[in-house]
């Protein structure tokens, strides 16, 4: 038999699925960028938002 998940594990498993999902979700956007743009408009677009930043 297994023992019961507590509350705090099914919180901490929640937050590990959300994040791996926007991480997923911001992986296809930035491919769909890159295929939509190309890639020289997509790391000029990448490095004027870093320097923004900076």
């Amino acid at each position: 038999m297994t023992a019961p998940v507590s509350a705090q594990g099914k919180v901490a498993s929640v937050i590990a699925w959300s994040a791996a999902g926007l991480g997923a979700l911001m992986v296809l956007g930035a491919a769909a960028l890159w295929f939509h743009y190309g890639t020289t408009v997509f790391f000029e677009t990448i490095a004027a938002g870093v320097s923004a930043c900076f």
